[in-house]
This record gives C-alpha cells, sequence and structure tokens, in this order.
C-alpha cells in the first residue's frame, strides 16, 4: 500500500520591514523645500531640539494647523512616522505615492483600531520614532481640546521616551475654520521629554495628566495680533447655535459674521476678539455657549428635520479610494439620526445603529454606518461640527449619561 504524501506546513510570509531608507531621504527634501515653505508662510518660529538621542521616541503634539507635522520634522531628527486618518488613503495613485514616500500609519478616525496600534508597535520596534496628535482633531476652539487616555497605554507599550511637541500661535495664524492665513507669528517647540523610567513610576491618571499640561494651549487670548481682511470668514462652519435664536445658521464676509434669523453682527479683530451683538469675547468662549445648549436639551423626539442641506455623497473604500454617489444629494440633520437622499433614494442613519460620526479637514463629514464609510461634502459654509455634538449629545443621552459634557471634538 502506498504510503500517504506528508505535506509540510506553508512557511509563514515573511513581513516587509515598515522603515525603508527612501523614508530618510524623502524626509530630507521635504525638511528643505515644504519646511522652508511652512516656516515662511506662518512666520513660524521652528526651536530645534538639541537634545535628541540617536533613539526612537513617541512624539506627542497639540493639533493646530495643516502643517503640523512639518514643524515637527523642522524640530527633530531621525525616521518620524506620522498617525494619519483613512482620508488620505482613499485617494487612489495619490495614497499610493504618499504610502510609498512617508509611510504614514493609517488610523480610523473616533473608532478603536487595533491595527494602528499594532503598526504603531512594529514600527517602534524597527527603531522608528512615531508622532501622534492625541486630540484626533484639529482644535476649532484654539484650545488644546479633549485627549483620549488611551494614549498613555499605548505610550507605555511602545516603551520609548515620550516627547512633548508644543505648537503655539497656529490657530491664530490659520484657525481650523478659516480659508487664509493670516499675519501673524507662531511658535513649535519640545515642551518636555519624558523618560522611560520617569513615567514607569508614574501612575495613568498622573503621566495623562502630565501630557495634557505639557500640550495644552489657549489661544483665547489678546495676545497678539493676527491681520487678515477676511479675518471672519467661514467662522459659519464653527457657528450654529445663536445666544438670540437658538440653533441656527451663520453667515460671514470679510471681517463681520452674521445670524441669518435675528441678523445681529459680530466683527473678528485682529486680537482674535469678537465686537458686536453677541456675548462672546472669543470664538472659545461661544464654542462653549453651543456645547451648554446642546447639552441642556433634548431633541431625540423631533420630527421635523433641524436642518436641510444640499451635499455631495462620497462612499469611502478605506485605503483604497472614494466614489461619489450623488452630487445634488440632500442631507436631513435630526435629533435621532441623520438622513440622507441619494439619487433620489433616501436612508436613515439612527444615531443609536451608527458608529462613528466625525469631522475631517475644515468641515467634511464621515459617518460610519455598519461596513459602509460615507463621507459629506457641503458648499464652503457647511457646518459639520453640529452634526457631530448632536450625535454624541444622542448617544450619551442613550447611554443614560445626561450629564456627559463631551461632544466629540
Amino acid at each position: 500500500m502506498a504510503s500517504e504524501a506528508v505535506q509540510k506546513p506553508k512557511a509563514k510570509k515573511k513581513q516587509k520591514p515598515w522603515i525603508r531608507p527612501r523614508h530618510k531621504v524623502v524626509r530630507n527634501i521635504l525638511y528643505y523645500t515644504l519646511g522652508t515653505y511652512c516656516r515662511l508662510r506662518y512666520h513660524a518660529q521652528v526651536e530645534k531640539f538639541a537634545e535628541w538621542e540617536d533613539r526612537p521616541y513617541c512624539i506627542l503634539l497639540n493639533h493646530q494647523t495643516p502643517f503640523d507635522q512639518f514643524f515637527v520634522g523642522m524640530s527633530v531628527k531621525g525616521n518620524i512616522y506620522y498617525l494619519a486618518t483613512e482620508d488620505i488613503f482613499s485617494l487612489g495613485w495619490v495614497s499610493s505615492l504618499i504610502r510609498y514616500l512617508i509611510a504614514p500609519i493609517p488610523i480610523k478616525k473616533q473608532t478603536a483600531d487595533v491595527r494602528a496600534v499594532m503598526t504603531c508597535i512594529r514600527v517602534a520596534r524597527e527603531g522608528g520614532s512615531i508622532a501622534i496628535a492625541p486630540e484626533g482633531n484639529r482644535t476649532y476652539s484654539g484650545r488644546t481640546e479633549y485627549m483620549s487616555p488611551a494614549i498613555i497605554p499605548l505610550a507605555r507599550k511602545m516603551g520609548m521616551p515620550i516627547l512633548l511637541y508644543r505648537l503655539e500661535g497656529g490657530y491664530g495664524v490659520e484657525p481650523r475654520w478659516s480659508n487664509v492665513t493670516r499675519r501673524g507669528k507662531m511658535r513649535c517647540y519640545v515642551s518636555r521629554v519624558i523618560m522611560p523610567e520617569e513615567y514607569a513610576a508614574m501612575t495613568d491618571d498622573e503621566l495623562y495628566a502630565t501630557v495634557k499640561e505639557g500640550l495644552y494651549v489657549n489661544e483665547a487670548c489678546a495676545d497678539t495680533e493676527y491681520r487678515h481682511r477676511k479675518s471672519a470668514e467661514y467662522l459659519e462652519r464653527l457657528l450654529y447655535v445663536c445666544p438670540h435664536c437658538g440653533l441656527s445658521a451663520f453667515e460671514s464676509h470679510g471681517d463681520t459674521v452674521e445670524c441669518l434669523k435675528c441678523r445681529r453682527k459680530a466683527r473678528y479683530l485682529p486680537t482674535k476678539e469678537l465686537a458686536g451683538d453677541f456675548p462672546y469675547r472669543f470664538a472659545a468662549d461661544w464654542y462653549d455657549a453651543q456645547e451648554d445648549y446642546i447639552n441642556s436639551i433634548d431633541l431625540r423626539e423631533e420630527t421635523e428635520p433641524l436642518y436641510v442641506e444640499r451635499v455631495r455623497v462620497s462612499e469611502v473604500i478605506p485605503y483604497k479610494k472614494k466614489v461619489v454617489l450623488d452630487r445634488k444629494a440632500i442631507v436631513e440633520l435630526y435629533g435621532h439620526s441623520i438622513a440622507l437622499t441619494v439619487k433620489g433614494e433616501e436612508t436613515l442613519y439612527p444615531f443609536d445603529e451608527t458608529a462613528a460620526v466625525t469631522v475631517l479637514g475644515r468641515n467634511k463629514l464621515n459617518i460610519y454606518a455598519g461596513d459602509r464609510v460615507l463621507q459629506i461634502k457641503g458648499d464652503k459654509r457647511f457646518n459639520a461640527v453640529k452634526y457631530v455634538h448632536l450625535y454624541h449629545r444622542c448617544k450619551n443621552l442613550k447611554r443614560g449619561n445626561d450629564h456627559e459634557q463631551f461632544l466629540g471634538l
């Protein structure tokens, strides 16, 4: 009787290294090109970190401008790998080029992304530094906002020195809601280094408090002037609650923003202060008042839409591409759901059944529903913040957290 052939187990495919020699070459090219451009555009004082050792670091930074990563690269040496949302990995050949040149680490925004955590650990073991903005969002208010405590166990697991990188003045020069860069100054520097032996003696709460303190910046202050003739334009990307009218809509031109219901106005001054018909000194004060307003109401029983807007809807195929579904779709915002009418067919996305609703860039909106990611892009005045705030308010109420203040940004 012929003996049966013994099958050998297949050899495990060797994982290719994340870090490649070309990344250092690209980093040096970007340092002298885009780095110089950023320094000139933002009038940024970028301070070199002279104590840099030839070892990987976990770099944590507050998030103020679209070019924060280049300021980090101008201050410190070595190969640095940045966490980036899946949006930049869904641009077809452009994403492939970005991956090839600098290999950022993809992370799904506002979700527990185990894959991103494992990639961070992998890159750290290969000797690369990791740069993370724990806020996960550019600040809309001018303050360093909520940071997830999950950053602490991740930093511990990587076992590298924690370098706290602080950006100041970036909100004054280019607020997240604005399309223009103002004449002003900003400063970028390392505020503190926490060595592994130091944070090993800290509790998670102590280390979290230390990180927050080292990164906290509050630009709701008249510390210097930032000038541009269109200083208030697109402030309506941030504002949606009028202290006189409640839920409303706004429109801005030049240095002035106006409520479209009561027609009251405010000017945005070079000092970042507001002057006019509203009881707020800074945009951050208005931002806080909006959150307080949303946290004081329950709109889940509303049967009429709070907002109806015409938008472009695309489906994001994560890490591949975006497919435009309808350039003239209708989005309706309720206190309990979002309704999308795409090509004449309406689909309801109840907040209870939606994994996440997030803002990307200045005012794009992503809806994570089941295995689909839908991206909404309105006109230049589209306000995505209100969708995120109402989504989180509904989720908080559903969980019985009536007094939970955090609204997702």
